[in-house]
């Protein structure tokens, strides 16, 4: 079974059908969704039975301030960068709450646009996810992906969605998600070729500039690129040729106090790259990128660093969600295509929608020995 196109998907969203959405070719996970403007009782009710998983609203960043529906915890420390807010339920017009009837009106409610925060309840038995700003283009999630198709629909950015499980109540992967496609009758798409198809179709990156750095480390071309989401500027160290037919040696980061200012190691476990580092180990060979992003600190994210490293825990790897979007956009515009990633091994999904290839992660603790 083949996969159907971006175009595919958005035609059937705008006639209130549901698509299935995997997080790429390979089809590792997936979600059912549908544009939350035309959710009813039936469609809550099947995707409880068929799909079985957690049913989630998807919505973007302006609506969650509309509704003053606040994150539970920062995107930074959330799992898979996943930015639930608190539960909700409609003010009026239900009864428990949990029942698909209640349940659609709580998202038909939501999604209003005269509705206010006065319209809403907490905690509910809907929860909402706020999408990042950029949608797939920022991060590769289900719920930036949902509100990106909807808004790519013509409807409104927002989606209800739920992940499928398998028999055994595991996330349906691979054949089983196709077999759950075409059983139901479903279209069924990847969050890498919506990527590919927004990359295509529009952009929220733009190359600015191009000046010439000297390092300790030698002599960088640093180039700049605007964020149109978010209006601030990224940069991007190169060394040497970058070769879309070879490996290029790649690190992507945002600068951090503690790591690359201050050079804090942790007391357990392998030693990070840091900024330093990285720009040693491209000069050494003579050739490679570092992409710094421009992501600021909060104070809760720095006090959770100095928490951490006055208790010698190590840090868990941070680099696949802020390469996919921003920095694997970047890579993209300077012509590379194969990676080897300066990171330890970390989940890398949908990246094959930015036309890259991870072909080896090197640890820094594997050049130290």
């Amino acid at each position: 079974m083949q996969l159907n196109s971006i175009q595919e998907l958005l035609e059937a969203l705008r006639h209130g059908e549901m698509v299935v959405l995997s997080d790429d070719e390979q089809h590792t996970d997936g979600v059912l969704l549908m544009a939350a403007e035309q959710v009813d009782a039936e469609a809550i009710n099947f995707m409880a039975v068929q799909a079985r998983g957690l049913i989630s609203l998807a919505l973007t960043e302006e609506r969650c301030r509309t509704l003053g529906l606040g994150l539970m915890v920062p995107h930074s420390r959330a799992p898979h960068g996943q930015g639930f807010t608190v539960s909700i339920e409609a003010a009026e017009g239900v009864s428990t709450g949990i029942s698909a009837a209640d349940r659609a009106r709580s998202v038909q409610v939501a999604v209003d646009p005269a509705s206010r925060p006065g319209d809403l309840v907490q905690p509910g038995h809907i929860f909402p996810i706020q999408a990042q700003p950029g949608g797939v283009m920022n991060r590769a999630g289900p719920a930036e992906a949902a509100c990106d198709l909807t808004r790519l629909a013509g409807l409104l950015p927002a989606a209800i969605l739920v992940s499928i499980l398998d028999e055994a109540g595991e996330m349906a992967q691979g054949e089983t998600l196709l077999q759950f496609a075409q059983q139901h009758g479903l279209k069924i798409g990847s969050i890498a070729e919506l990527i590919h198809y927004r990359i295509l179709h529009e952009g929220c990156i733009q190359h600015s500039g191009e000046y010439p750095l000297r390092t300790r480390h030698g002599e960088f071309r640093v180039l700049t690129y605007q964020d149109a989401y978010r209006g601030q500027l990224h940069l991007a160290l190169v060394k040497g040729r970058v070769d879309s037919h070879r490996p290029t040696l790649v690190r992507v980061q945002a600068v951090e106090t503690l790591r690359d200012a201050l050079g804090c190691e942790p007391e357990s476990g392998p030693a990070q790259w840091n900024l330093d580092r990285a720009m040693a180990q491209i000069a050494a060979e003579g050739s490679g990128v570092v992409v710094l992003l421009a992501q600021r600190e909060t104070p809760d994210g720095l006090f959770e660093q100095l928490c951490q490293q006055s208790a010698g825990k190590p840090r868990p790897p941070q680099f696949a969600q802020r390469t996919l979007g921003i920095g694997a956009q970047i890579l993209r515009d300077l012509n590379v295509r194969k990676m080897r990633l300066l990171s330890s091994p970390v989940p890398y999904k949908a990246v094959a929608g930015f036309e890259l290839e991870v072909v080896e992660f090197v640890p820094f603790q594997a050049l130290a020995d």
